[in-house]
């Protein structure tokens, strides 16, 4: 029988006051999808890091003694780094950057499902197509929605209609969101060259996340994942890979009260400050 070809893997996920059933669901699909890639990979031993942000209650135990056994017979090193108090989304991912040491890296939301086949297609594609440093994944919500997780380049003005124009003046600028969106990229064949992906499931070459250093970590959270992904596109392509699929459980920044406005409002300044300021005409 030919030999399966051997990769390296590691995966950070970033909590804070997670619900316990959320985060058990994660692990049993990211268990089940290394499972489903170790059957045509060879596997070293995978790290998962749990990065755990709560400042009050951290995770249980109880989740990782729940998951042992399997991740024995996976080869899965289910780590929980906890203690640093709420320092904000990318910093948290970039506690663990010195620690990796694999081909690959997984950034996720503890609010994400993965298919059975996601890892598996995720590295079919990135190791064939050596020019790709990152891609993005096929998503859908919990009632089967899509969601696009890939972006253009926003102008100030579509950031708004967006995330706080009522639903009735949101359809009056379709055609606009939809563009931003990226709604005309194909669902059956990968598309290169996209600007700008969510946070809450990237897929990277870890030499290029070390390269870049990783998130900014003046971002606390919101448009820390468009500035990785013009910085890390500096180093190659960034593609849609519709193949990869996903459920995201994530929200509206704008539904989420007054807090996540104003970390969303100096987020988005820090983003325009650095890379550029487009107030009405977008990419």
């Amino acid at each position: 029988m030919p030999t399966k070809p051997s990769i390296s893997l590691s995966i950070s996920v970033v909590c804070y006051n997670s619900p316990p059933d959320e985060v058990k669901q994660l692990l049993e699909s990211l268990l089940n999808a290394i499972l489903y890639l170790g059957q045509s990979q060879t596997l070293s031993v995978t790290p998962i890091y749990l990065v755990d942000n709560s400042d009050q209650t951290p995770l249980s135990l109880d989740i990782f003694a729940e998951f042992g056994a399997l991740c024995t017979e996976l080869k899965v090193d289910l780590r929980h780094l906890h203690g640093q108090g709420n320092v904000g989304y990318g910093q948290a991912h970039n506690l663990v950057l010195e620690r990796l040491d694999s081909d690959y890296h997984l950034i996720l939301n503890p609010d994400v499902v993965l298919e059975e086949a996601a890892l598996l297609e995720a590295i079919s594609f990135i190791n064939y197509k050596r020019g790709i440093v990152m891609l993005s994944p096929n998503a859908k919500d919990s009632s089967g929605t899509k969601q696009y997780l890939c972006k253009r380049y926003p102008s100030v003005f579509t950031l708004l209609v967006r995330g706080f124009f009522p639903e009735f003046l949101r359809s009056l600028f379709r055609k606009r969101l939809a563009r931003y969106e990226m709604h005309e990229l194909d669902e059956k064949e990968v598309s290169e060259d996209i600007p700008l992906v969510s946070g809450c499931f990237m897929f990277v070459r870890t030499e290029a996340l070390k390269e870049v250093g990783g998130f900014d970590e003046f971002y606390f959270l919101y448009f820390e994942d468009f500035d990785l992904s013009i910085r890390i596109g500096k180093l190659g392509k960034i593609a849609y890979a519709p193949n990869v699929r996903i459920v995201h459980h994530g929200g509206n920044a704008a539904k989420k009260g007054f807090r996540h406005l104003k970390m969303f409002i100096q987020s988005g300044i820090r983003f325009f400050n650095k890379h550029g300021w487009q107030l009405f005409k977008q990419s």
